[in-house]
Order: C-alpha cells, then structure tokens, then sequence
C-alpha cells in the first residue's frame, strides 16, 4: 500500500522533493527514505553537495552535512524512472534556487556587517583592526529556508543562519569591542524580530590570541573553531588580518586534519545508509540513527 501510494503521488505529482512526496503519503520519514533508495521505480537525484560537520553526538565528531534525513527531504528530487526528463528539468530549477538562497544571505551579511560598521564613530579603527568572516552552510552554496525554530526565543527564522566571526587584533581596544559587539547584538535582534527577515546571526568576537589557542585543534570546541576558519570567506575589514589567520591555519596543517576527518565522515555515511537501507536496520545499526536523525543542523561558533 505504501509503496503504491509513492508510485501514484509521483506519476500524478512528480518531480517532488522527499518534503514534497512526505506530505502525500502517511510513512514516517526514514521509512519513506528506504523505501524510496530500494525501489528500481524510483529515480532519486542528490541535489547540492555533501560537506564535513563537527558533532559531539558522533564517535570521533565528524559527520557528513547535510544529514541523511535533511538531505533526503530537502535536497532530494524523486519520480518515476520514466520520468526523466522531467525530473532532470526541475532539478536545474531547484539547484539554481538553492544557489540563490546562498546568494541571497551571502549579500545579506555583507549588506548588514557594512551597515553595522559604517555606522559607529570608530569604524576606522574597526576596519583596521578587525576582520568579519563568514561561515557555515552559504560558504558551500547550500543553505536553505525551510523554517526553523530559533534557540533563544523559539522565533521561527528562514532556514540557515548567518554565522559571522569577528576577529580582531590582540591589542584591539576592549571599549571599542564593546561598541563592536553591542551594535552586532542591536542588529541580530533587528533581522531575528522583523517580519520582513526572520533571519539569525549567529556571531563571535574574538582575537587572534585566542585563534593562535584554538589551532592547538585538541578539543571539539577548537575543531569547530578551526573548520569555521577554515571554510570562512572574507565579508569586511582587514584583508591582511585574513591573510594572517589563513597563514597560521596552513601553518598548523589544519586543512589536512579536517580532511582525514571528512574522509572518516565519508565512510560512517556509506557504512550508515548501507545499514538503516535495510529493514530493520535502525535497530541493527542503531549508532547510525545520530546520521539520520539529528538534533541540530547548525555550527556552534567558538
């Protein structure tokens, strides 16, 4: 029954995403994900690309992103395998919006970092002596709006957050920081509360001294803070201070380390769909439900 229903909600509906074809069909969605990867009549087309997550739920930290589970729901185009042609047409389509979603809250925190900054009397100083990095899903092309709780005031946000890292200096005035940091608060407020954003920055403030610390790489919070580094783009400021933090990053050899780490995440992700593929494999291969289901698809900033 379950399986005629995907067949005909595809055939009448299709192409449709696993969010899409999850709300034709009365199955949970790891059951509608199996059934979907195991059925030859299916056609399943992986939109976007797979990038290297830090996570204390998983032995050793390291899992793919997005999960199995987001990306089946959001990044997966389904429909019949006769239906090709039509499904490989709206798969241009959607992979062009997500790469305009990306666009889209790429401009926006450029947009907001130099509004913030241009309006404080020491903005030259700030500009000097401070560099604003942006991380996270829109660094990959792959963020998103499906709509999500916000931590702090259950708010519902547009998707991916805005993750900003503010480095500074080491002898950065502490009074200017606390103008810095302040307007940077006043704004995330602004974007989170006002109905025509519904966006969150999630934002850091800190120095080169403690970068210097964090590339030690011996902790998770020091991992994330090095892969955050690692995958940041610059958004405004000093383009030297970047340079820097790029150099002691190469310096530290901390690229290889994460890559050995996303080739680990690479195996566990085959290993688990291999596993939960089966029936009954969430209960054989329990440890790989944490791939599946996760609490949590955002960074923590450190």
């Amino acid at each position: 029954m379950s399986e005629a229903a995907v067949i005909y909600a595809l055939r009448e509906h299709g192409p449709l995403t696993g969010s899409e074809l999850l709300d034709k069909v009365d199955l949970e969605p790891l059951d509608l994900w199996r059934l979907c990867t195991a059925n030859s009549r299916v056609l399943a087309r992986v939109l976007g690309r797979r990038f290297l997550r830090l996570d204390r739920a998983v032995s050793g930290y390291a899992r793919l992103s997005p999960s199995i589970r987001r990306e089946f729901l959001t990044y997966t185009l389904l429909d019949l395998a006769s239906k090709r042609n039509r499904l490989e047409e709206r798969a241009t389509t959607l992979s062009a919006e997500i790469r305009r979603i990306s666009d889209a809250k790429r401009r926006l925190a450029a947009q907001t970092v130099a509004t913030i900054v241009e309006s404080l009397a020491v903005r030259n100083v700030v500009c000097e002596h401070a560099c604003f990095i942006l991380a996270g899903d829109i660094t990959y092309d792959m963020a998103h709006r499906v709509p999500r709780p916000e931590q702090s005031t259950g708010k519902l946000v547009h998707g991916s957050d805005l993750d900003i890292v503010i480095v500074t200096d080491d002898d950065f005035d502490p009074t200017v920081r606390k103008t810095l940091d302040d307007a940077v608060y006043q704004k995330k407020h602004f974007l989170l509360i006002s109905p025509s954003y519904r966006e969150e920055i999630d934002y850091l403030i800190k120095d080169l001294a403690a970068v210097r610390r964090q590339l030690a790489f011996d902790t998770f919070e020091h991992m994330v803070a090095c892969k955050i580094l690692a995958e940041g783009e610059p958004l405004y400021g000093s383009q030297n201070l970047f340079s820097s933090i790029q150099s002691l990053l190469a310096q530290r050899d901390v690229r290889s380390k994460l890559a050995a780490m996303e080739e680990e995440a690479i195996r566990n992700r085959v290993e688990a769909e291999r596993t939960l593929s089966q029936v009954g494999g969430e209960q054989s291969g329990s440890r790989f439900l944490n791939l599946f289901y996760t609490s949590d698809e955002s960074d923590e900033i450190y």
